[in-house]
């Protein structure tokens, strides 16, 4: 995991992963930023790299539950703890991917 997190530090958009993780990366990402663009196909590329039923389910799970957690935040206009620093370097979560909102300026 920590080889993982330095390549993801590194380049976020390179990072060295395996086929597998890509392939969950890929989905997961798809899932948060075109959620109504997932396909068959898409669920089948995880099945390719291995995955089986229960972890393509927590898979989408755990991308489900952190973009509804994100939009609850953004809804109430929660703030991060003063200690935290979020993609927009001022103490909230800023502009990192999937954090559109309706209205933006996107």
């Amino acid at each position: 995991m920590d080889a993982l997190l330095a390549s993801l530090s590194a380049d976020r958009e390179n990072p060295d992963l395996t086929p597998a993780d890509r392939s969950m990366l890929d989905y997961a990402v798809k899932l948060t930023r075109a959620p109504g663009d997932i396909v068959a196909a898409d669920v089948n590329s995880l099945r390719a790299h291995g995955f089986d039923d229960r972890a393509i389910h927590d898979v989408c799970a755990i991308t489900a539950y952190y973009a509804f957690v994100n939009r609850m935040a953004d809804g109430l206009g929660v703030e991060l703890e003063p200690d935290r620093e979020g993609p927009g370097g001022d103490g909230t979560r800023g502009a990192g991917p999937g954090s559109e909102t309706p209205g933006g300026d996107e």
